[in-house]
C-alpha cells in the first residue's frame, strides 16, 4: 500500500509544519508507516502493537518503519507532533482517490454527497476530556461521503455531545452538487444556505413537520 502514497508530497507537508525539526531517528514518515501497520494488523493499543510485532522488528527498517520503533518513541511522537501533517496528507490522498474513482452514476450534472455522523466510545479513565454521559466517554466523527466515487471527502471530529446538525457548518458546499441528509439535519436556516450557494439537498422530514407544497415554474 505504501507505493500508493506520494512520499514527496508528505515530506513537503512535514517541512511546512517543521515536523522533523530536531528529529534524529523516528521521523514523521516512520511514524505514519508504523501507525498504518498497526491499523492494518488490527492492534488496539501501542502496547499490543509493540508486543505483537516483536518477532519481526528486525524487518522494520526494510519496511520503512525505522530502527527505533518503541512504545515510548511512538507515544511521544503521537503526543507532540502537529496533527495537521497527517490531516493534510489524508485530504490529499482522498482527493487523488476521488478523481480516480469518480463515475457519473446518477447523471445529475453535479456530485452527490451523503452526510452523517457516528459516535466512537472512549474510556473515560484515559480520555477524561471526552466526557459524554455520566459513565461514558466518546467522540463524534462527521463524514461527508461522495456517493459516486465511494470515497469520504470530509472528516470532522468533535466532542460526542455536539449535536449532529452543527457538523453541517464544516461542509464546503459546491454549486450544482446534491447533499443527502437524514432527519437529524432538519435545520432550515442551514438548509437555506445550501440553496443560496446554488446547491441542492434531500432531507428526511421529521414526523411533526408542518409544511405546504409549492409548485415550481
Amino acid at each position: 500500500m505504501v507505493q500508493f502514497l506520494d512520499e514527496f508530497v508528505f515530506l513537503r507537508i512535514v517541512k511546512k509544519y517543521d515536523g522533523d525539526k530536531y528529529v534524529k531517528h523516528f521521523s514523521c514518515w516512520n511514524q505514519l508507516l508504523t501507525l498504518m501497520f498497526g491499523q492494518l494488523t488490527g492492534k488496539p493499543s501501542l502496547r499490543r502493537f509493540i508486543i505483537a510485532s516483536a518477532p519481526i522488528q528486525s524487518k522494520f527498517y526494510s519496511l520503512g518503519l525505522g530502527r527505533n520503533v518503541t512504545r515510548s518513541n511512538l507515544s511521544k511522537a503521537n503526543n507532540t507532533r502537529d496533527y495537521h501533517i497527517f490531516e493534510e496528507c489524508a485530504y490529499h490522498t482522498v482527493a487523488v482517490a476521488q478523481k480516480m474513482r469518480i463515475e457519473h452514476i446518477f447523471k445529475l450534472g453535479g456530485k452527490v454527497y451523503d452526510f452523517d455522523s457516528t459516535t466512537i466510545d472512549l474510556c473515560l479513565s484515559v480520555y477524561e476530556w471526552a466526557h459524554f454521559r455520566r459513565a461514558k466517554g466518546g467522540i463524534k466523527i462527521h463524514t461527508l461521503f461522495d456517493l459516486e466515487a465511494q470515497v469520504p471527502t470530509i472528516f470532522l471530529i468533535t466532542k460526542a455531545k455536539l449535536h449532529d446538525v452543527n457538523g453541517m457548518d464544516a461542509i464546503p458546499y459546491e454549486p450544482g452538487s446534491f447533499y443527502v441528509f437524514d432527519r437529524a439535519y432538519g435545520d432550515f436556516k442551514r438548509l437555506y444556505h445550501i440553496k443560496e450557494v446554488g446547491s441542492f439537498f434531500v432531507v428526511r422530514a421529521k414526523s411533526r413537520l408542518r409544511y405546504r407544497r409549492h409548485r415550481c415554474g
